[in-house]
């Protein structure tokens, strides 16, 4: 049993003797669960005819959380991680709650390589070769559309 669950089995059981008391652990336990970044600037790309409105994870904070704690994600939107530099990019899915294709993209917008992640899943997925943009969609959204490594995708993103 978590500590959380726990505490509302407590609240539950004497909750006419300590009702402050669990009313306030309660209102802690709910603000301590994490929340996924729904804010973050936003950009848009296209692929083809395919336009896409995802959101810029460019500080290591935001790359760190990424899409976790999402439950869903609109088939049109997804998230592009943006580095300082071109490297060996490795992403894993901890914490992350739907499916997702990775795709490793190249400073003009090419596809290098792509995978497909595994939701709470530790698996490294890495780029092939140095890369500076990681753009994740739903899992599939790639494959759907046929687009594979050597695709060029288009946006302000890739005009530096």
């Amino acid at each position: 049993m978590t500590f959380s669950a726990f505490l509302v089995a407590l609240c539950t059981h004497s909750l006419r003797r300590t009702g402050v008391l669990c009313l306030a652990a309660l209102a802690f336990i709910a603000s301590a669960q994490p929340s996924p970044q729904l804010q973050l600037p936003r950009t848009k790309l296209n692929a083809g005819m395919h336009v896409l409105d995802v959101q810029l994870a460019q500080t290591p904070e935001q790359r760190q959380t990424g899409l976790m704690w999402r439950k869903d994600m609109p088939q049109h939107e997804g998230m592009l991680f943006v580095f300082e530099q071109p490297a060996t990019q490795c992403f894993w899915m901890r914490n992350t709650l739907i499916p997702l294709s990775a795709a490793f993209v190249a400073d003009d917008g090419t596809i290098v390589n792509i995978a497909d992640m595994k939701p709470q899943s530790d698996d490294s997925h890495c780029s092939e070769k140095p890369v500076r943009y990681v753009l994740e969609m739903n899992v599939g959204w790639f494959a759907k559309r046929q687009l594979k490594a050597g695709y060029k995708l288009g946006g302000p993103a890739f005009t530096r």
